[in-house]
């Protein structure tokens, strides 16, 4: 799982320098270019572990003088995409840095419907599982998006909390 931005211990810092480490090593092995928009778009990304929308990228690239016509945000997250290194949340419409960019796999998440933090889990039964039931239909899977929502810890604690005052 991701980390949850109520972990006060967290630093975020060493996420990304984890997450450029990893993005500049998979771009080296496979012959890509993590070019300037591509690395400050994924650093962008991983600031907060909570989803980026592409126009929020835009304007903080813009903010930051990149090139911030909407094509160039889109090609770098088509990239970072490609190459592993993000997830799209689709019901959010929104980026979220991978946590394990390292090892292919398919992101599910858990959605918290107070604080909209996201959480990303990895379970290889559950796209197994998916695969099988569909290949018994005789159906190719190509694509998947598994996206629970809820209410994260944090926020059961804070609900119960309050309910008790």
């Amino acid at each position: 799982m991701t980390h949850n931005d109520s972990d006060t211990h967290h630093n975020h810092n060493q996420c990304i320098k984890t997450a450029l480490a990893t993005a500049e090593s998979l771009c080296a092995a496979q012959g890509q270019r993590l070019t300037k928009v591509r690395r400050r778009a994924l650093e962008l990304i991983w600031e907060s572990h909570r989803p980026l929308g592409a126009y929020q990228l835009l304007a903080k690239l813009a903010e930051e003088g990149f090139n911030s016509a909407p094509p160039t945000v889109y090609r770098a997250l088509d990239f970072l995409l490609t190459a592993g290194l993000i997830h799209k949340v689709e019901s959010m419409n929104a980026y979220l840095g991978c946590a394990h960019a390292d090892k292919v796999h398919k992101g599910y998440f858990l959605i918290c419907d107070q604080c909209h933090n996201v959480m990303e889990f990895d379970y290889q039964d559950i796209h197994s599982a998916l695969r099988e039931k569909a290949a018994l239909q005789g159906f190719e899977l190509r694509s998947e998006t598994i996206e629970l929502t809820g209410l994260c810890a944090r926020c059961r604690s804070e609900s119960t909390t309050g309910a008790q005052i």
